[in-house]
């Protein structure tokens, strides 16, 4: 079997295969058999154990002493492959469905409304391609699963921002974490990108000028592996359609220098404060802060004090009213008005 071929056909890692590859020729081995054959960690060994099990390529056996098998790869390689070719199959329906659609619903000559890209190279590049087309406006949701390392500030933002492209980004709560906040999404932020957090996304998407869409075919993968890109349809209109529900019901995002307050907190407290709204657990706050959960925890105990306030709602209400965060417009309640804000260039933050 060859590492390059499986890591391209299937999506394993060079850990998993080299943990598969270590049965080759012996029955069954336990953990600490299977440890000193491979020379991994523990630590690292045991969740490749279970991604290896998940996937059908080992199989757990029963007894006091964790022991697996390996299940022959004419069996299990073929079952993976059964199932890619199922993902493809659904992806190509999708699309032969709506050029059926276009095609009976326009007079014109039928075009192609969507691209099929697999690979994360490749949709990362396709990404950047779309993004430097930009000459207006980038609406982003940021969510995993991710074509590359996560990372808020991509190469090309700084460029369209200083050009005067819009940038406007709607980030899941989990995305928040898996980010390194204060070099990422305040650099961003300093240049002019606008966001909003939201608890949970539906989907992750990019749209560039509301003429060009790239979503993930699955969102349920810890990889991206195939993505669509979408030209001008109904499909398009939709997406566009979910970034301005989810702008409109999320919390901005302020971090210290990114906008203009009207009374200055001092820039560790502002930080927190902006990390508060996010709805970040308190440990999590913490890490980004670069401090440990009993500091931080004592940090928010002395600002508190400091707002006069005995609960975080108060504390809440008190920064909101010095203008150290800035609370969301008023929701729409009709769908039009969803549609006017998706329709216009630049709705109110």
């Amino acid at each position: 079997m060859a590492g390059a071929e499986l890591l391209d056909i299937i999506g394993l890692s060079e850990i998993d295969v080299a943990v598969y590859d270590a049965f080759a020729g012996t029955g069954s081995m336990t953990v600490a058999e299977i440890r000193q054959r491979t020379g991994v960690s523990e630590p690292r060994l045991l969740p490749v154990l279970r991604s290896l099990t998940e996937k059908g390529l080992l199989t757990g056996l029963p007894g006091p002493v964790a022991t697996y098998s390996a299940v022959r790869p004419e069996i299990a390689l073929e079952a993976m492959l059964r199932q890619k070719e199922r993902e493809l199959a659904s992806a190509r329906l999708v699309a032969d469905r709506l050029r059926e659609r276009y095609r009976a619903t326009s007079g014109e000559r039928p075009v192609d409304l969507i691209e099929v890209i697999h690979g994360n190279t490749l949709i990362a590049d396709r990404a950047d391609q779309l993004l430097r087309s930009a000459e207006q406006e980038v609406a982003f949701v940021n969510k995993p699963p991710y074509a590359q390392p996560p990372s808020v500030l991509h190469p090309a933002e700084r460029d369209l921002l200083s050009r005067g492209v819009r940038f406007r980004g709607v980030y899941e709560r989990s995305a928040l974490e898996l980010h390194d906040l204060t070099s990422d999404i305040e650099a961003g932020l300093s240049l002019g990108e606008e966001a909003r957090v939201v608890t949970t996304a539906p989907l992750k998407m990019i749209v560039v000028d509301r003429r060009l869409g790239l979503v993930p075919l699955r969102s349920d993968r810890p990889e991206v592996g195939t993505a669509l890109v979408i030209h001008p349809c109904a499909l398009l209109d939709a997406l566009s359609a979910v970034f301005a529900f989810l702008w409109q019901t999320g919390l901005p995002l302020h971090m210290p220098g990114s906008v203009e307050q009207a009374d200055v907190a001092p820039s560790d407290d502002a930080r927190l404060l902006a990390l508060l709204t996010t709805g970040l657990p308190d440990r999590s706050i913490a890490k980004q802060l670069g401090m440990s959960y009993r500091t931080f925890q004592r940090r928010l105990r002395d600002l508190m004090t400091a707002l006069g306030a005995t609960t975080r709602f108060q504390a809440g209400l008190q920064v909101a009213t010095r203008g150290w965060v800035t609370l969301p417009a008023t929701q729409p309640t009709r769908a039009e008005d969803i549609s006017e804000d998706a329709d216009s260039p630049s709705p109110p933050p």
